[in-house]
């Protein structure tokens, strides 16, 4: 494995300070801190015309309070955050981070700016796999474990109903500007994938599923629907920011690293065309990248992750097991860890 310069490490970590400060600059009224059960929620609360507008910033943390507080230098300074964030990507791409491409940070950004993210999406696959070249500070390079047309999104259900905020512009009419196409649903009604004509990517939309049947869903938050799929809850909890290597940079949401090597797994063995298709084994690939990365780096945080996922119940453990059985490095090195 190959670590990148400090000067991309460093680089990196500037270009998402400098997003997650730009994200409470827009703010357009008075924050206002509500509480929903046991959690805390923010939000820009603001007046357009004779209607009141709570607009969902984030959950309640010192940091996110840090920056509320400095909400309007951090306006001031909006111009010259975004040139430097132009000129931080540069740097990064000067020392051979991976870019996104143009079809996929398209669409990802116009996502950001309509609230996705904001409002609980989480990018995952192959595109949530490309931005952990800089939260871990390891090189992934070009080759098929890094390479995907999809992009997809998943999101809690209940999340999408308690924070009462929708995206600000409808992603059917964003996803239409774009030249995507809906493709529905097995029922014809609801809409979770769409599909750009011209450069075959594909967007879809996920949900975890508690129950035994994995039906489609909605997403009142994102106005769309969402495929329900098992052992996704696990991915999704607690996911992190990071930026997206688009033009100057966009804030999107991804799964923590561990938790994503750890779903990988299982993922790699659920596979409705088995264990040994392109997919199963790049589900692999991911999973090895991450876990020697994180072995080396954060063991504790791994050791937890597969422990979390062992503990949740024996069809967990017979996944983890006979992807493992196909892996024995990688298996003897999570031994090692004691987990």
């Amino acid at each position: 494995m190959q670590n990148l310069s400090p000067v991309a490490v460093a680089a990196w970590t500037d270009l998402l300070r400098h997003l997650r400060d730009g994200a409470v600059a827009g703010l357009r009224g008075t924050p206002r801190l509500k509480q929903v059960g046991r959690k805390s929620y923010w939000y820009d609360h603001f007046r357009i015309g004779a209607q009141t507008v709570d607009r969902y910033i984030g959950e309640d943390s010192p940091e996110l309070q840090a920056r509320i507080a400095r909400a309007e230098t951090l306006r001031a300074a909006m111009r010259e955050r975004e040139r430097e964030q132009a000129r931080l990507v540069r740097i990064l791409r000067a020392e051979g981070c991976l870019m996104t491409d143009r079809a996929t940070g398209q669409v990802v950004s116009a996502m950001a700016r309509a609230g996705v993210f904001r409002l609980g999406g989480t990018l995952i696959g192959t595109q949530a796999f490309r931005c952990y070249e800089g939260e871990l500070g390891q090189r992934i390079g070009f080759d098929q474990a890094a390479m995907t047309d999809d992009v997809d999104i998943a999101s809690f259900e209940r999340l999408s109903i308690v924070l009462q905020d929708q995206v600000t512009e409808p992603l059917t009419e964003v996803f239409q500007g774009l030249s995507f196409e809906p493709l529905p649903s097995v029922d014809g009604a609801r809409v979770w994938r769409w599909r750009q004509s011209s450069q075959q990517t594909l967007v879809e939309f996920l949900t975890p599923a508690f129950g035994a049947e994995e039906a489609i869903r909605d997403l009142p938050a994102l106005g769309v629907s969402a495929q329900a799929l098992h052992y996704l809850n696990y991915l999704i909890a607690d996911p992190i920011q990071v930026p997206l290597l688009y033009r100057s940079g966009v804030l999107v949401q991804v799964p923590r690293p561990e938790r994503f090597a750890i779903h990988k797994l299982i993922v790699a063995d659920r596979r409705r065309d088995g264990p040994e298709t392109l997919k199963a084994r790049k589900d692999r690939a991911q999973a090895e990248f991450l876990i020697r990365a994180l072995a080396e780096d954060r063991p504790e945080d791994l050791r937890e992750a597969l422990e979390l996922a062992r503990d949740s119940g024996p069809a967990w453990r017979s996944r983890l097991q006979a992807t493992l059985s196909r892996m024995p490095q990688v298996a003897a090195m999570l031994q090692g860890l004691g987990a």
